[in-house]
């Protein structure tokens, strides 16, 4: 096959401008410290425990009574070490979900685990293991509360604000603030007050991503697994509002499921075509959250996602420049059940073996203007299985095509993938033997940085 080398980014670049004003905009829209240190740990998982466990509902109703939440035993180390297995490097606890029913030693509201049997704070003992095990901590704070008497007041954003506080100040790092914006059709209508909750966490946790109703990590628009062909993190400015507008959230316990079979209504967020017509632009990276069962809460339909399904969507969610995060919810004997730790394990190993066993890992930074291609050699012949690169993204997202080639025993190359977006990480599985490899990169804005790229056996 002819390769065309001599068109690439430092040639035609597709007959896109490489370097003028409108690319220098793009370019100058760069994540922050927190949003880089988030890129590198890109799996992690959702922990939905609560009234709702205890209850056997996905939604309560605000009418529960602590004495309702009637488990005794729980076992926050087992969740720990199960999510550990999994490959993930984090843990988001749904500490207040739409019921109002706190799991930590809440001043604000009698309606807390601490008025139950259990009579212990949770969020600390869960808090605390994350620590022990070496998994970052995050927390679930419902804006919605159907329990709380002052709700839709000027009074509950004091009170949510009290509730924040506590969580943010007793419970040491917090990598990830989960806001969601779901709320039921038949609640009274009220605006949050968002730009103060984000005041109150940059103020106490300056570490912390504010996710979905956030400005640091967005929703990639569907709870099913659904992701983009091409993910961008420079986005217009208007997508960091979108999730707080309650006619975009889920408004119904139904609505549940109806998110589970849509895509996004935008397919292309971040395209020159797209980001072009937007005087504001922002660092905003997808996290495509979904739950290893069809429901958030224990058992959430019974039906569990096999360690293949669950793998699939890591590949194309950590491999194709957004965050995961999966939802694993513990049962009413305050354990993982076996078949969902079976499950987490085996993905866990799958991860695991994408960079087992490196052939070739090589380093670079910015390429030079003779960079139109890469080559790579192998000592010999190899059966490979994963190539796994990123930008350095300190410099932006620039790569928007690009090629890959294997170098055949037979001295001639054959094209295996050709993409567009790579951002924070791309991984492209392989397969067949191979004694060397070409990247070829079409299209770029302004010049790449990359950061890494390595070739694994299977």
């Amino acid at each position: 096959m002819k390769l065309k080398l001599d068109e690439n980014w430092t040639t035609t670049n597709n007959k896109q401008p490489l370097n003028d004003a409108e690319v220098e905009r793009f370019n100058a829209v760069l994540p922050s410290a927190a949003q880089v240190k988030h890129a590198k740990k890109p799996f992690y998982c959702f922990v939905h425990f609560g009234m709702n466990t205890a209850t056997g509902r996905e939604w309560g109703n605000g009418t529960e009574k602590p004495m309702d939440f009637n488990i005794e035993r729980i076992k926050p180390a087992q969740w720990v070490k199960v999510i550990k297995a999994s490959g993930a490097t984090g843990l988001i606890l749904t500490c207040k979900h739409h019921d109002g029913f706190c799991l930590w030693n809440t001043g604000t509201t009698d309606f807390n685990i601490m008025h139950t049997l259990y009579a212990d704070d949770l969020v600390k003992q869960v808090s605390d293991e994350c620590k022990a095990q070496g998994l970052d901590f995050g927390i679930y704070l419902s804006p919605w509360d159907m329990h709380e008497e002052t709700y839709a007041t000027p009074t509950y954003n004091d009170v949510f604000c009290r509730q924040l506080t506590e969580l943010l100040t007793n419970y040491g790092d917090i990598f990830e603030v989960w806001f969601d914006g779901a709320k039921g059709a038949e609640a009274k209508a009220f605006e949050y007050d968002w730009e103060r909750y984000y005041k109150l966490i940059r103020t106490i946790q300056p570490e912390a991503n504010i996710a979905i109703c956030g400005p640091d990590i967005r929703w990639v628009g569907n709870e099913g697994g659904k992701t983009r062909s091409s993910e961008y993190c420079v986005v217009p400015e208007y997508l960091t509002k979108a999730e707080t507008i309650q006619k975009h959230s889920q408004q119904t316990l139904d609505g549940a499921a109806a998110l589970q079979k849509i895509s996004s209504k935008d397919e292309d967020l971040g395209s020159r075509e797209v980001i072009s017509k937007n005087a504001s632009l922002v660092w905003y990276p997808a996290e495509v959250d979904v739950s290893i069962r069809k429901g958030w809460f224990y058992p959430g339909g019974g039906k569990v996602k096999s360690a293949k399904k669950l793998f699939d969507i890591y590949l194309r969610s950590v491999g194709g420049n957004a965050f995961f995060l999966l939802n694993v919810p513990p049962t009413p004997k305050g354990v993982i059940c076996r078949k969902d730790a079976r499950r987490l394990k085996k993905l866990g190993d799958k991860i695991r073996a994408v960079t087992a066993n490196p052939v070739l890992e090589q380093r670079f930074g910015e390429l030079r203007d003779t960079d139109g291609y890469i080559e790579f050699k192998f000592d010999s012949a190899k059966q490979l299985r994963y190539c796994v690169f990123n930008e350095d993204i300190t410099h932006g997202q620039r790569i928007e095509k690009f090629e890959l080639f294997l170098l055949k025993p037979n001295g001639k190359y054959k094209r295996v993938y050709n993409g567009t977006t790579v951002g924070m990480k791309k991984i492209i599985p392989l397969k067949g033997s191979a004694i060397g490899a070409m990247l070829l990169i079409r299209q770029s804005r302004s010049t790449p940085f990359i950061e890494k790229i390595g070739f694994y056996e299977a």
